[in-house]
């Protein structure tokens, strides 16, 4: 299935019932009075951030959504039944944004998470409602309230803990498919990656994270040039980026650090918090280079990045120094996860957590 990250639809809430003006006429009711119900509730359109769903592809082909309106207000003191609810599923990740405005309405990031993106209008008056001491024969009557009516746009950034940066050809897909269940294309060309794939790697039986590998990165990529910057988005919510560099260049010509300096000054000028996000280094295919020269050429790559972060030396194709990488993610994930956990106030005198 292609992988849609955007769509533009429509929403239309039901529009309310209207009331009704009526009066009881029944045989030896000699003063019947009002008996004009209110009119329906028009129906609300929901969303909800569904577990199972990763693409926003359904909503190419529908574009637009509209609930039931209200039942009129009847006499006999009946009321308008109100019109049907929509629900519409989204994948975890989907910001909900107003098509004109750019307002961002709503951001589904739990499974389950449901919020209302149009409201229903609500049901008129009937005479019955007007009907006092003093006014013993309403005539008056509303029509129902229109519902809320939105263009919107939605964009979905992927949720994962680490995302994979670097040049086509770099080696993430075989990394991706190395450490984790993803199945991405690979192949001997670059911009193999057409669309972000997502794997779960597992740790331990109740320990896991998921990377994400986006389509690899060109000079110019912040201006629009390749098919990486359409992406960058999906790696705005990751905890850790992974930058892979080729330290074995099939093309002798080819620079990798010239390559890596080029992606990071494109990881800046796209965002600056992208930018700042802790970034490690992986130099890849190291199988490629004879064990008398690997020691002498990371420490030139590192040298001349002037990095001072961590290095790993992996072969994603042999799978090379992928379980110690793996295992450090997972040190780093978790510590984060652990730093960003809100602190719980404890009352002295019993030792347990105060309420909210």
């Amino acid at each position: 299935m292609k992988f849609v990250d955007e769509a533009t639809i429509d929403v239309a809430a039901g529009d309310g019932g209207n009331g009704c003006a009526s009066f009881r006429h029944e045989k030896y009711k000699e003063f019947g009075g009002p008996d004009g119900g209110d009119g329906g509730r028009g129906g609300h359109v929901y969303a909800v951030a569904d577990a199972s769903l990763n693409t926003l592809v359904d909503f190419r082909f529908t574009r637009r959504f509209e609930a039931e309106r209200g039942e009129h207000g009847k006499g006999s003191d009946m009321f308008g039944v109100k019109g049907g609810d929509i629900v519409l599923k989204m994948p975890v990740g989907t910001i909900i944004a107003d098509a004109e405005t750019g307002e961002v309405l709503h951001e589904l990031l739990q499974p389950g998470e449901q919020v209302t993106i149009a409201k229903g209008g609500d049901g008129g008056f009937g005479n019955m409602h007007y009907k006092s001491s003093t006014n013993r024969a309403p005539r008056q009557k509303t029509p129902g309230w229109a519902g809320e009516k939105r263009t919107l746009k939605l964009e979905l950034k992927v949720l994962a803990d680490v995302g994979l940066l670097g040049m086509p050809n770099a080696g993430k897909s075989t990394l991706i498919s190395a450490i984790s269940n993803a199945r991405p294309k690979i192949a001997d060309y670059p911009f193999t990656t057409l669309h972000p794939n997502l794997g779960v790697v597992r740790v331990a039986p109740e320990k896991s994270f998921v990377v994400a590998d986006v389509p690899g990165l060109i000079e110019g990529a912040s201006e629009g040039a390749g098919l990486g910057h359409q992406f960058l988005r999906h790696l705005q919510r990751t905890r850790l980026l992974l930058h892979m560099v080729d330290a074995a260049p099939f093309d002798e010509a080819v620079d990798p650090v010239v390559q890596a300096k080029a992606i990071i000054a494109e990881l800046k000028k796209y965002d600056l918090a992208l930018f700042e996000k802790p970034r490690w280094l992986v130099l890849n295919k190291l199988d490629m280079v004879p064990l008398d020269e690997r020691e002498a050429r990371v420490k030139d790559i590192v040298k001349r990045l002037k990095y001072k972060g961590p290095v790993f030396e992996i072969s994603a194709l042999t799978r090379e120094g992928c379980e110690f990488l793996v295992q450090k993610i997972y040190e780093h994930i978790a510590k984060v996860h652990q730093a960003t956990l809100a602190p719980v106030d404890i009352d002295p005198r019993f030792d347990t957590p105060l309420p909210n």
